[in-house]
């Protein structure tokens, strides 16, 4: 990633805090932005350094190839940044996708979001000596310090979502393998505008890190509400860094704003505390759309609860991608540097469908039991 795209989406983030006016009339909210974000939702998906994007489900090997792989006895490390459904699709697809080529699993790690942390994950997997990391990296820049070791030591890369500072597909490491960012962020508009009824105040809690996915599509979802649906307005936005801020920020939104008819969390887990703080406000009209897919959210929106919807991507195939982008970087073979696996919008009407298709797995009974 250059430094001019890391300073662009700076930018992004520091307008999504600026501030217009701190109250609003119930009959009539005014947005909370002084202007409409300059960001480009209809323009083709891109890496982190311009790459345009391919289909993740053009990424294939050969026979003759699978069978160089096997011959090679290679292991790897999957080395992820938190936890949660999404990071066990996205372990699950690897995992198959590394077995199917005759490679073991050596380390596997939860970063809990801590580039330090990660850092050490990187140490101790290196210990293993393993041909090949799957990782979701915490943050570009500091990742380009915690995984140079490996780069060193000749062990290939594959990304999930992020890159990192500098670096450049099939040189530093293989390729990213990430969800349709921009399609994820206008989904989510549309489940939203759909939630509030076609208009009203909603909140807008985004992640305030320079996080190459969330970015996209918090400001996609904003970019999206601002052009297609006129009558929805953001009347108040909030950032945070951690999951464990959401609670508190959605709390403050509901006593400062509260003609708030929904509100847009940047992902399920960050969800979790916002609807917490909407029960605890006893404010059962308000309606949260997200991203991603949870136990928790989705049991809350099988019982026509607080979530209203969800948009998710397809981890378990990103996993199976990275697992054969692997297999690329091992035989040298050149890799696309930018792949993209599609998205599902959720709702009450799709859950079990949609759980399935992501997650390649059946929705957990408690949740089953829950829909009519």
């Amino acid at each position: 990633m250059s430094a001019s795209t890391t300073s662009k989406r700076l930018a992004l983030l520091l307008a999504a805090a600026l501030l217009a006016t701190p109250t609003f009339a119930a009959d009539s909210p005014k947005s909370f932005f002084a202007k409409p974000i300059a960001f480009d939702v209809d323009s083709p998906e891109t890496g982190p350094n311009g790459e345009p994007a391919a289909p993740a489900s053009a990424i294939a090997l050969t026979p003759e190839e699978v069978a160089r792989i096997k011959a090679g006895k290679h292991s790897a490390a999957l080395l992820w940044a938190g936890s949660g459904e999404w990071y066990n699709a996205i372990s699950a697809g690897a995992e198959k996708g590394l077995a199917d080529l005759g490679i073991d699993v050596v380390a596997r790690s939860d970063a809990q979001f801590d580039p330090a942390r990660q850092a050490d994950d990187v140490g101790n997997a290196m210990a293993a000596k393993p041909s090949a990391i799957l990782t979701l990296v915490v943050d570009p820049v500091q990742g380009a310090a915690a995984f140079q070791p490996a780069v060193e030591a000749g062990t290939k890369l594959v990304l999930a979502d992020n890159g990192v500072s500098g670096w450049q597909a099939n040189k530093e490491y293989v390729g990213i393998v990430t969800g349709d960012h921009k399609g994820m962020g206008k989904a989510a508009a549309a489940l939203m505008a759909e939630a509030v009824g076609g208009k009203g105040a909603i909140g807008f809690v985004f992640h305030d890190a320079d996080f190459f996915v969330t970015n996209n599509r918090d400001n996609s979802f904003r970019a999206e509400i601002e052009r297609r649906y006129p009558e929805v307005v953001i009347v108040d936005a909030k950032g945070f860094t951690a999951e464990n801020q959401t609670f508190d920020l959605a709390s403050a939104m509901l006593q400062q704003d509260p003609e708030i008819k929904g509100i847009y969390v940047a992902w399920d887990v960050a969800a979790e505390g916002v609807v917490e703080a909407i029960r605890a406000a006893g404010r059962s009209d308000v309606k949260v759309v997200t991203h991603d897919l949870g136990a928790n959210n989705a049991l809350d929106m099988a019982k026509g609860g607080i979530v209203y919807g969800t948009v998710a991507d397809m981890p378990f195939e990103a996993g199976e991608a990275m697992a054969k982008l692997a297999g690329y970087g091992l035989l040298g073979k050149e890799a696309p540097p930018f792949s993209t696996v599609g998205l599902v919008s959720v709702t009450k009407a799709n859950l079990a469908e949609a759980w399935e298709q992501s997650l390649r797995k059946p929705l957990p009974d408690s949740v089953k039991s829950a829909l009519p």
